[in-house]
């Protein structure tokens, strides 16, 4: 499986379809994509699809009462309009991403060109769904949002049979969600579950954009989700979406994470030299008890551990029973690696660094 596809991805949702308003969903593309380009981050905005004709039962469609279906058709666009859409975000340097919600708008994804298909949290187990999305052979993104293991399990082994990339978004589905509810831990479940593919946060809290980022990093989720919005005064904005400005901030703590954290720990770190150099300063040399002749074999008693440690000088590191003086050495001062034979006075490497270290 591609992991390196989602590697540091963003996914910035149109939340509500913009309202149903074109004109404001091209401005939140605009608005959002100079944040992307100003931050330098590798960025999809990601449509909802729906076919209205076929999404909501003919008998319901009257239902004022019924707020989801009410919203669904109070936001409808048409294929025309997505179609524009997609364009704007191709235009502004940004990836395509959709949530189809039916069949059809799987169709429209692969019309419109769409990259990833996000398939959402309420979806997870909708079999006839996930089995059309997946013959359109497309990068995928599932959240985990009210899942059990075997819904997870299932999708994955679908998926990875197929040969089809998938990457799993541990998700909270509560809009918006308290600190207290986000369950971070659930990133190392999913990365020790689920090894080969790659593992992300869709995140709907309200309180920060800041900690969760810097969290959900350090434990290795490579993609992230948030819902996306803008304050024009015409219309309220849900406490889950995310303003520009916070975008912002978001994408700055991503930064700051990938600094803290450093590069991958799937390897041991190389010191830098001004920590190599910090630390020598506090290694003990090796010092003379009393006066050695040449020849003579070193014990631990005819030496002392002290510092400063010397260029040139044995320390700590070095020290080892038996090794013979070459020359005298006279009490209380540093046994030198020329002193001695010693491995390390062969090594022609080795003993440039103990020449280049102490005072």
């Amino acid at each position: 499986m591609n992991k390196d596809l989602y590697e540091d991805l963003f996914v910035l949702e149109l939340a509500n379809n913009h309202w149903g308003s074109i004109e404001r969903g091209l401005k939140i593309i605009r608005d959002f994509s100079r944040i992307v380009r100003f931050n330098n981050v590798r960025a999809a905005i990601k449509l909802q699809l729906r076919d209205v004709d076929t999404f909501i039962h003919k008998d319901f469609r009257q239902r004022n009462d019924i707020r989801y279906i009410k919203k669904t058709l109070d936001t409808a666009l048409s294929l025309d309009d997505y179609l524009c859409l997609a364009k704007t975000i191709r235009q502004s340097g940004c990836i395509t991403a959709a949530t189809p919600f039916d069949e059809k708008s799987v169709d429209y994804c692969v019309e419109l060109g769409i990259q990833f298909i996000k398939i959402a949290s309420s979806d997870i187990n909708d079999w006839v769904l996930i089995e059309k999305i997946a013959k359109a052979k497309k990068p995928v993104i599932v959240s985990t949002g009210g899942s059990s293991l075997k819904d997870l399990d299932d999708l994955v082994t679908f998926f990875t049979n197929r040969n089809i990339p998938l990457a799993i978004n541990h998700c909270v589905a509560i809009y918006p969600s308290e600190d207290s509810e986000l369950e971070l831990n659930q990133i190392d479940f999913l990365k020790k579950r689920y090894p080969n593919n790659a593992i992300g946060l869709s995140t709907h809290e309200y309180n920060d954009w800041t900690s969760s980022m810097l969290i959900a990093y350090a434990k290795g989720a490579r993609t992230f989700e948030r819902h996306i919005d803008i304050d024009d005064g015409d219309q309220p904005v849900a406490p889950y979406c995310s303003l520009p400005k916070q975008i912002d901030t978001w994408f700055k703590a991503f930064f700051k994470a990938k600094e803290i954290c450093g590069p991958t720990g799937e390897y041991k770190r190389i010191p830098p030299k001004k920590e190599t150099e910090y630390l020598n300063a506090l290694v003990r040399g090796v010092y003379a008890k009393r006066d050695l002749h040449e020849g003579h074999a070193i014990q631990d008693t005819d030496v002392y551990l002290a510092v400063p440690l010397q260029k040139g000088q044995i320390s700590c590191r070095e020290l080892m029973n038996g090794e013979i003086l070459l020359r005298p050495v006279g009490k209380d001062t540093p046994i030198m690696i020329d002193d001695i034979d010693s491995p390390y006075a062969n090594h022609d490497s080795l003993k440039k660094i103990i020449y280049e270290r102490g005072i």
